[in-house]
């Protein structure tokens, strides 16, 4: 899921007016930044681990989502070493509603990049490390065998590191899902965003029920990868239409749902329709918990990767509690 918040007020990143930033947005008139609730808000980050991170990303020419996104949870993220690599560059080719990730026409891949993702990986010390990308609609492949030579680069290096990768959805890329799952990863994950009625606003470079039968396929072509997907809360969905979606994921197999609260970037991104109260986030909890889901993270500042590590241990022991006993 996408993480949106203006962390530091000095960011150039979240400027609401920021035009080469995002051209495609310019035109749109301003729509109101509406004030966080308290349990939105986070500290601001500044620990040494924090600073040694930021370290290692910036010595390796890397890109981060934490950054790039603005997320409420860097500071604490980054205090563990915990930092979602987001490969391919800062560029998106695609504009949705939601996204403060810069778009317009990337460079072209850097071939040093899965090597110095792997030497970030080992100097952090991650035991489990998430890869992100920008959407590579340029790329015959959409970018992966990019994915591709990232898994295999960090196995190299950390084989005892496990890896989650968040993927675009390979819209008309013919063969770029097998590829990628036939490396591997440990963890699929692919974001659903929005419930589908919304789409067309939110997400309109994307097909809701391509990105559900992707992750269906992820589990057709290898069943012991984990597939996992998330959506924001607070855009205008209505609870009918989120109890929906859930099911649809679950007639999908998909084994872990994040939902996390909304938060609008800049004034030319989609506003804010409420802020979901931290019960009723607990409550799709418990209903995405009696529908199957070997996972659920339900909460305001719940995002994709955030507590990747520990979720992912959770993940392994709910699978084996679920399996027959012989």
């Amino acid at each position: 899921m996408a993480t949106l918040i203006d962390t530091l007020n000095n960011d150039t990143r979240a400027k609401a007016n920021d035009g080469a930033r995002h051209p495609e947005k310019a035109h749109r008139p301003d729509k109101p930044i509406a004030r966080k609730p308290a349990w939105i808000r986070v500290k601001a980050p500044g620990s040494p681990v924090y600073t040694e991170t930021r370290r290692i990303v910036r010595e390796n020419n890397l890109v981060t989502v934490c950054e790039e996104a603005g997320c409420p949870n860097i500071g604490e993220c980054w205090t563990k070493k915990h930092a979602t690599m987001m490969i391919m560059g800062d560029t998106c080719t695609r504009a949705c509603a939601f996204c403060n990730v810069k778009t317009g026409l990337p460079a072209p891949l850097d071939a040093d990049e899965p090597e110095n993702v792997a030497n970030a990986v080992a100097k952090l010390g991650l035991r489990h490390v998430v890869i992100t990308s920008v959407d590579r609609d340029d790329l015959a492949d959409g970018g992966a065998r990019h994915f591709v030579e990232v898994i295999e680069a960090i196995r190299r290096r950390s084989p005892g590191t496990t890896i989650e990768i968040l993927t675009p959805d390979f819209l008309r890329k013919d063969g770029a899902l097998e590829m990628v799952v036939a490396a591997r990863p440990d963890v699929f994950n692919h974001n659903l965003e929005t419930v589908p009625r919304l789409y067309l606003n939110i997400r309109p470079g994307a097909r809701y029920f391509h990105s559900l039968r992707l992750l269906q396929r992820v589990k057709e072509i290898d069943p012991t990868i984990f597939t996992k997907s998330g959506i924001m809360a607070g855009l205008g969905e209505t609870r009918e239409e989120v109890l929906q979606v859930m099911d649809d994921m679950r007639s999908a197999n998909i084994d872990f749902l994040t939902v996390g609260q909304y938060l609008q970037p800049t004034r030319k991104h989609a506003a804010v329709d409420r802020f979901v109260t931290p019960d009723e986030f607990k409550s799709y909890e418990t209903i995405a918990r009696t529908k199957g889901f070997l996972l659920v993270s339900s909460s305001p500042l719940t995002r994709s990767s955030y507590h990747a590590d520990e979720d992912f241990a959770r993940l392994s022991a709910a699978r084996n509690a679920a399996q027959p006993r012989t």
